[in-house]
């Protein structure tokens, strides 16, 4: 090698540590935390996706990019907030918001929560489009304040669900799937042309109680009757001063007026921003402190091995599990759980470390918008189950498929030649369809996988397999459906979870904890670069296709699946 390329790799080398170490300083400078003035109100921008844990922040904050809300970030927000003297009101700026029901509520709840302080929390509005669970979330606030000009659509749940089966036909794309059981409706948007009967039966009773929920939680914060309130969602348009005279909304202001609204004696309140205040530490205001509890998120879609953000990896969740366990210093565990499920395999592999804790110490599930199937699976065997009213959770089944992509090979003009080595090394093949001693070996490997998740169900609930069986079937349901089945113990949110841990663990109710969080958060450019990639490229796409094309690739890695349909989801 030339001396000349030594030197170029030499300076490339000291260039690229000049960078960390600049990076390091930026994050040492601009993530320092900020100064909050008397007499502020915190701003909350709730538009976009809501993730349960977003990803770490460093590389967003240092090329000057936000990250995605998250739950995480709020709740803390909140709860620092109720006592943080400084704070002296909340205002939620409404947009469009990319989660489901459980996530609402349970902002919702913290709210109601923050509200028992005296404090004021405003909601406002420019303008919406569908926007029923955004007002839903608004109805908790002290005043609902649109816009003068604004157009107020609250037209009640529910739209289309395709079916692709007739397309895929002309293109020749055949999928062959196999269900344990009849409710299990992964993958009929690609195998039938319509509902089947309990597809249809099971998503009437899904969105019909998230509708009765939501009529009744309105006709209470709104002072009306119910059947005033699906009169009003009947009608589902209005503008302004109408939206106003159905006493939708408190106020009709423009910004500056807004402005206005926000002071006290003539003295304005001074803004700081969700993201700003979240830099605050909980310490500083005698928050997270004292005897510890883990909260180990698992998010995503479940895989076997390692995972990343939004992807639970079953070696990497069981490991943060297996930490917490170990950790003598720690009283007990919250395992907050957002997914549809994934890989059986994967799922159990988390399951059992639950089980391990369990007979260590407490540990309690706390579910937020999807904790089905292999999402039910992982928490099925804990001490005490939480859920949102609205969680989707149960699913318990599981679903096993290919495409035969032999016909669209065919019009594409693309040929294959077999060469196997073992009857069944080609059972996974696009090239070729299932034949029936394959599809009944399939079977008979599904009905086993469906036996031990009845029988573990039954021994971490305390059922016989036939009662779970009969709520079992692949059905999903909402979380107040599952609490009375006996799947779920409490309604409530993550604050209920923690409240729970920490009366199995023998922690006073009003003694504060420091919770022991994971996925840590990566502090510098150095932990960045030595960890996974973990932000991505915008892909332009929806985050609901995005999901789809995630769970396309885990099927290509796992066989049999625990996991509730693609798009199933309850926005």
């Amino acid at each position: 090698m030339k001396r000349g390329t030594y030197v170029l790799i030499i300076f490339l080398i000291f260039f690229f540590l000049i960078i960390v170490a600049l990076a390091s300083l930026f994050y040492l400078e601009f993530g320092k935390p900020p100064s909050v003035k008397s007499h502020s109100y915190l701003e909350i921008k709730l538009s976009g996706e809501i993730q349960e844990k977003s990803s770490p922040d460093f590389l967003m904050t240092f090329f000057g990019m936000s990250s995605p809300l998250s739950m995480h970030d709020i709740w803390f927000n909140f709860q620092k907030a109720k006592i943080d003297r400084r704070i002296q009101t909340i205002v939620l700026r409404m947009g469009y918001l990319q989660c489901g029901w459980a996530k609402v509520n349970e902002i919702r709840d913290l709210v109601l929560d923050f509200r028992k302080t005296g404090k004021k929390v405003y909601a406002t509005f420019e303008e919406t489009v569908d926007a029923d669970k955004e007002y839903y979330l608004a109805t908790a606030c002290d005043r609902i304040i649109f816009n003068p000009s604004g157009m107020m659509f609250v037209n009640g749940i529910g739209g289309y669900i395709p079916f692709f089966k007739k397309g895929l036909d002309k293109l020749g794309v055949e999928y062959e799937v196999e269900h344990m059981e009849k409710y299990k409706t992964a993958m009929n948007e690609f195998t039938e042309e319509g509902f089947t009967a309990s597809h249809r039966e099971m998503m009437e009773s899904l969105y019909g109680d998230i509708y009765t929920h939501y009529v009744k939680k309105i006709a209470k914060a709104r002072g009306k009757s119910e059947e005033e309130v699906r009169a009003l969602i009947d009608r589902g348009l209005f503008q302004g001063p109408k939206a106003l005279e159905a006493g939708l909304v408190d106020d009709l202001l423009y910004e500056d007026e807004i402005q206005n609204v926000l002071q006290t004696d003539g003295r304005k309140y001074t803004r700081i921003s969700h993201q700003e205040y979240a830099k605050i530490k909980p310490s500083s205001l005698g928050l997270n402190r004292g005897r510890k509890i883990a909260l180990v998120y698992g998010m995503g879609q479940i895989l076997t091995g390692e995972g990343f953000y939004q992807l639970m990896g079953s070696s990497t969740v069981a490991r943060w599990l297996r930490s917490a366990r170990k950790d003598k210093s720690i009283e007990a565990v919250v395992f907050r759980v957002d997914s549809p499920g994934g890989s059986a395999v994967g799922s159990d592999v988390i399951w059992r470390e639950v089980i391990l804790t369990k007979k260590e110490k407490p540990i309690v599930i706390s579910m937020s918008d999807l904790a089905g199937s292999g999402g039910y699976w992982v928490a099925m065997s804990a001490h005490k189950i939480v859920a949102q009213p609205q969680t989707w959770t149960g699913s318990i089944g599981v679903v096993w498929g290919k495409p035969n992509l032999k016909k669209l090979y065919e019009k594409l003009g693309i040929s294959a030649e077999r060469l196997t080595f073992g009857d069944k090394a080609d059972i996974f093949s696009t090239f070729r369809k299932w034949t029936d001693e394959e599809r009944e070996l399939i079977k008979e490997e599904m009905k086993w996988t469906y036996d031990q998740f009845l029988t573990k169900v039954a021994e971490g609930r305390n059922m016989s397999k036939e009662e779970v069986d009969k709520i079992g079937k692949g059905r999903v349901w909402t979380g107040s459906q599952a609490k009375n089945l006996g799947l779920v113990d409490e309604i409530g949110g993550l604050s209920k979870a923690i409240a729970i841990s920490k009366e199995l663990a023998g922690i006073p109710a009003e003694e504060p904890v420091r919770l022991v969080v994971q996925p840590k958060k990566k502090t510098s450019f150095l932990d960045m670069f030595l960890g996974q990639p973990l932000i991505k490229k915008d892909l332009g796409i929806s985050p609901r296709l995005e999901k789809t094309i995630a769970a396309f690739k885990l099927l290509e890695q796992e066989r049999i699946w625990a996991i509730m349909p693609f798009w199933l989801s309850p926005q």
